[in-house]
């Protein structure tokens, strides 16, 4: 089924796009998956590429261009190529958005060119031990004295953790005010007091360092105060909009890529001397597959345009977060499913993405959120 929502100029990104893939990314990362994280050269490569900070200002050495399909293009084929380390998305989609919005000239100044160039790393702490999903439990605290903020708390499941040179900590500034004291503060490496705990040992996406993070009496700056102070939960609710959106399209990608390897291996695989895909269970398995997939495209194309448009609620961002992640899910399962036992090989594709996409249901919010926020929008 083509596509209506890219142009000329969005092809010739993504055939850029995958020429990057297959020279910096895919040779080396089975052995990013072993050190459970990806070279710093590759960061830079993507900076010198023009790939990171696409929608931030020229004068700081971004792309100047806010058409956010060509973000949604740079995940799309990192989802097809299997490339889960190189977090460029959370740099990208979700940090880009806190600064670009939220920044002041000094903090534009002192912190895009990096960021732009891949020099500068970035992650975003919300998640803690003892609050997920549910933001307004968090506990780590940012109290005001004189010109500094003191941060106490920690962090854990935090891409790009290890890598990070900046990193957006959400902490309560006002912990009786609720969601009103919650506050954005950018810790930067080497700080005092902040230190990282271990690169996680994770289901899949061995190749993306996931750590936790402590911060012990760190003194923070007043002028790495990110936005207005008390702000914080609802630049978190606005953000996680397209955040959600970039998980969605990552997952379509995903199933769709998993799916064509599986309708190639089902062509020529064969059993009692005939190709697999011949037998009327598996075709029809295959068949529902390709309309659930096509089904689900067009919907996340609408959502991508009416993001492009500034128009995407959160409420449809949720739909298709939960939506395409479990999708996605069962698309691969399926799939494994019709590889046998060569699916069960992690040499296969279909093996690994079955391992990498069991997150997706998670990050970002659990589809049980999501179908809360679902349930809120029909005035429930």
């Amino acid at each position: 089924m083509a596509r209506e929502i890219f142009t000329e100029e969005h092809e010739a990104f993504r055939a850029m796009v995958r020429a990057f893939l297959a020279k910096e990314v895919t040779p080396h990362h089975a052995q990013w998956e072993k050190e459970g994280i990806v070279s710093r050269d590759v960061w830079l490569a993507a900076g010198r590429q023009g790939l990171l900070g696409i929608e931030m200002p020229e004068e700081h050495g971004g792309g100047g261009n806010t058409d956010y399909r060509f973000y949604v293009v740079l995940n799309e084929e990192l989802a097809r190529a299997g490339a889960h380390g190189p977090g460029f998305s959370v740099h990208n989609d979700v940090n880009g958005g806190y600064l670009r919005r939220l920044c002041t000239p000094e903090q534009r100044a002192r912190w895009l060119p990096g960021y732009c160039s891949g020099e500068i790393i970035t992650g975003i702490a919300m998640t803690e031990p003892a609050a997920g999903s549910d933001l307004q439990g968090i506990r780590t605290t940012a109290t005001r004295d004189g010109d500094d903020y003191v941060l106490n708390g920690s962090k854990t499941f935090i891409s790009n953790g290890v890598l990070a040179d900046l990193v957006i900590v959400a902490a309560k500034t006002d912990p009786s005010a609720g969601a009103k004291g919650v506050s954005l503060l950018v810790v930067e490496r080497g700080m005092d007091g902040f230190q990282r705990g271990r690169n996680l040992d994770k289901i899949g996406l061995h190749a993306q360092d996931t750590a936790e993070l402590f911060f012990d009496n760190v003194r923070v700056p007043s002028r790495n105060l990110l936005g207005e102070e008390g702000k914080g939960f609802v630049y978190l609710m606005q953000n996680l909009v397209r955040e959600r959106l970039a998980i969605g399209v990552s997952a379509q990608a995903a199933a769709e890529e998993v799916f064509e390897q599986t309708l190639d291996y089902s062509r020529t695989r064969e059993a009692f001397g005939r190709p697999i895909g011949r037998f009327q269970h598996n075709r029809f398995t295959l068949a529902e597959m390709k309309t659930e997939l096509a089904v689900t495209r067009a919907f996340t194309d609408q959502c991508i345009a009416k993001e492009g448009k500034g128009e995407l609620e959160a409420d449809e961002a949720a739909m298709l977060k939960y939506w395409n992640t479990e999708l996605c899910k069962t698309v691969v399962d399926r799939c494994l499913q019709l590889h046998g036992g060569y699916g069960y090989m992690t040499e296969y594709p279909v093996a690994k993405a079955y391992q990498d996409v069991r997150v997706q249901t998670i990050y970002g919010g659990t589809t049980e959120i999501m179908k809360e926020i679902i349930g809120r929008g029909l005035g429930l």
